[in-house]
Parts: structure tokens; C-alpha cells; sequence
């Protein structure tokens, strides 16, 4: 049994171990091989918007499949199902018309957003602002252009130079952006990329106004406002569909995955501002990039079912409700000496942040002993994003198995 190669693992340690094999899920609860129930504080990796075990998603995927499970979206060619998913998206994203580009997944998501950004200031002439810029602890997937950009030194270490004319900025001051642009040139610079909550690199949330600031900065001075919204689309920011409306940032570009099909098929999608997409559908200019997989049928359906179950059940709303509820009821653990803060209050995430943070592998393991299935992000930040399923009477579930595993 050691054929698979995990990601983000010390295999050697899972060898040794042994793995932890999630054999199946309902609502906001996953089961392992052997039948044990644990309640699932991460909803997957952040995308099990509306719970495990959905028959209804399953089913439409099914009937898609029947029909034709995927042919192509380059040139004239699509299918039906994905134009009316992009249709429906660009409904309800934060800037009106918005063009809808699929890729297979949040990593092929940042990139193509980091290769549209350079390339639509060449197409406007402007072929010198080269430069795209992230923050500090932020995470833009694990392809080479998000993997540069990102904010986490360790995931770049033992690869050289993975993308020339990136850089990386402190993530909570807006003047550290004022800053670069006075060092480098506005004129260089062709994009800002900020996820409206920093996910992976550790739950933060953003500083009181920051996001407003930097969005302002960047249309000051001619930059792309790129919002990363794989982590807080499709209702994780809570009452919204996306944090972009929530904060009226009307991004040039913004990167979606996660949510939009709640992990049941491998989808992403970059919503591109009509002044951003006005020189490609202008005719004659050929944007030579694209996923063999990108718009996949099943895909589109599964997304269309899932987005079906959203509206139907109130789900935003029950995602509002949840970020009121974690933040009153995750409160009391910042009281234990184990534990350094607890970050929460904006969006269904939180963080319960380990005094230790070399307990955060090991928290894990603690957790499921207690009927808990939970992970560690960033720095010993132990994260919390339930299903919007999860309720109340579960949230307090979820707080016990924290206190019985800090002891």
C-alpha cells in the first residue's frame, strides 16, 4: 500500500504510520474504513460547501455523462451545459458582464489570471508592466506562476528561480504596496493578486479597510486588482456569493475553484471584467492558452447542481449564520494556555492558533481521537471551514472535540 505519493507530506512518516482513509461522507460528517464517524471541521480542503453525499450533484453528473461527458471549449467548439454554467456565473459575479475563462482548478485558475494580466497590457501596448505581486503568507495555488507569488517561502525552496518579475509584499499594510510602486514603477507593475482572507498560509483575516485601500491603490495607478477568491467564493465569505461583493472591490480578474462544484468534479474559473476581456473579443487577437479539461461537461453540471442546492436551501445565509456562531462560540478557547489566538468573525473560517506551532501535525492526529477531522495551516493555525450545512448543535460538537483535544 505505498504506491500512492501524498501531497504536502513527509511520506516517510506516512509510511510508517499509515494513512487515514475517508471511505465516504453525509452532511457535515465523514466516515473512515473501518465506520468511524468524524465531524468535518474543514469541509475537505475548504470546498464541501453543501455537504458530503449529495445524490442530487451525483445524479446530474450521471445524466451529463450519458449525454457526452466532455469534447472541448477551444475554438467555436463547447457544449451546452457549459454555456449556461458560464452564463450563470457571470450573473452573479461582482462586476456585470464579466467573461467566464474555465480551468481545471484553483492552481490553473491564478495562472492563467497571472498570464492574462501580462498579456493584456501587450495587447494595449504596454508590454513593460511585467510584474505581478502577492503578499506575504498568502497562498495562490501550486503551480509555478502561484507558487512564485505566493507568501510562503518554504513551498518555494529547492526549485531556483520559478518566475522572473514577482513580488512578493507584506500582507496587512496597504502602504507596503504604495511602497514597491515607488520603488519599481507603476509602469512595471501588471497586477496585485490578494486573497480577501489569506487561507492556506493561516486564516487571516483582513485588517479593517485594508482591502478598500489596496483596491484604490491599484486603480490610482493603473495595476490589476486580481482577487484570489478559490478559498471565499461561492458563499464562504458568508450572505454573498463572493467576498469581491461583500467588499465592493469590482475586481479586474478573480480566481475561483473550491466551491463552485463543492469538490464533487475538479473545476475552476477566472471572471474577467469586461474592459479586461474588450481587447480579446474585439476580433483578431488570438489568447493562445487553455485546458484540455477547462469547461468540462461533467464538471459544468455537477457545478449547475451544486449551485441549484445553494440557492434552494439559503446556503449563503446559512454561511452568515455560521461566521456568527464559530466567532461566539470559538471565543472561550483563546482562554487556553495552549492556545496563542483565535481568529474568526468574517466568513465561515476560523482559526484556533496553537501557542506551539510545532503541535499542528500532531493537533490533527489529537483531533480525530476526538471525533474530529480537522487540519493545520500556515504556522499551527488549526483550520476551521465547515460545510454550510454544519449546525449550531454541531458547531458546539466541533468546540468540545477542540477542548477535549487541548486537555
Amino acid at each position: 500500500m505505498d504506491a500512492l505519493w501524498h501531497g504536502f507530506a513527509d511520506m516517510g512518516a506516512v509510511t510508517r504510520d499509515g494513512v487515514f482513509a475517508v471511505a465516504r461522507g453525509e452532511g457535515a460528517y465523514v466516515y473512515d474504513a473501518a465506520g468511524a464517524r468524524y465531524l468535518d471541521a474543514t469541509a475537505g480542503l475548504w470546498f464541501t460547501n453543501v455537504g458530503h453525499g449529495r445524490g442530487e450533484i451525483a445524479d446530474a453528473v450521471a445524466a451529463q455523462l450519458r449525454r457526452i461527458a466532455h469534447y472541448s471549449n477551444f475554438g467555436d467548439i463547447t457544449e451546452p451545459v457549459t454555456q449556461a454554467l458560464a452564463e450563470r456565473l457571470s450573473a452573479i459575479g461582482p462586476v456585470p458582464g464579466s467573461k467566464i475563462f474555465f480551468t481545471s482548478g484553483g492552481s490553473d485558475s491564478v495562472d492563467t489570471a497571472a498570464k492574462l494580466a501580462r498579456r493584456y497590457w501587450h495587447e494595449l501596448g504596454r508590454p513593460g508592466k511585467t510584474i505581478v505581486v502577492g503578499r506575504q503568507r498568502a497562498y495562490h495555488g501550486m503551480h509555478v506562476a502561484g507558487t512564485a507569488l505566493a507568501g510562503i517561502p518554504v513551498n518555494r525552496e529547492g526549485y531556483g528561480e520559478l518566475m522572473p518579475d514577482t513580488r512578493t509584499i507584506a500582507w496587512d499594510e496597504a502602504k507596503a504596496l504604495l511602497a514597491l510602486i515607488e520603488e519599481v514603477g507603476a509602469e512595471r507593475i501588471a497586477a496585485f493578486f490578494c486573497e480577501p482572507i489569506i487561507g492556506a498560509g493561516g486564516i487571516y483575516l483582513p485588517p479593517e479597510r485594508y482591502l478598500a485601500e489596496v483596491r484604490r491603490i491599484c486603480r490610482d495607478h493603473d495595476i490589476l486588482f486580481v482577487a484570489d477568491e478559490v478559498v471565499t467564493g461561492f458563499g464562504r465569505i458568508g450572505g454573498s456569493w463572493f467576498a469581491s461583493t461583500r467588499f465592493g472591490l469590482e475586481p479586474d480578474l478573480m480566481t475561483t475553484a473550491k466551491g463552485l462544484t463543492s469538490g464533487y468534479l475538479p473545476m475552476g474559473a477566472v471572471f474577467i471584467a469586461p474592459h479586461i476581456a474588450e481587447p480579446f473579443f474585439a476580433g483578431g487577437v488570438w489568447w493562445r492558452h487553455g485546458y484540455t479539461y477547462g469547461g468540462h461537461a461533467g464538471s459544468a453540471a455537477a457545478a449547475m447542481a451544486n449551485l441549484d442546492i445553494i440557492e434552494r436551501e439559503g446556503l449563503l445565509d446559512a454561511a452568515a449564520r455560521l461566521e456568527t456562531t464559530l466567532h461566539a462560540k470559538l471565543a472561550p478557547l483563546a482562554e487556553h494556555p495552549r492556545v496563542a489566538e483565535i481568529r474568526s468573525g468574517v466568513g465561515a473560517v476560523a482559526a484556533v492558533q496553537l501557542a506551539d506551532p510545532a503541535e499542528g501535525l500532531s493537533m490533527v492526529k489529537t483531533l480525530r481521537a476526538h471525533g474530529i477531522s480537522g487540519r493545520a495551516a500556515g504556522q499551527g493555525a488549526m483550520q476551521i471551514s465547515p460545510s454550510f450545512v454544519m449546525t449550531d448543535e454541531q458547531v458546539d460538537e466541533l468546540v468540545a472535540g477542540f477542548v477535549a483535544a487541548l486537555g
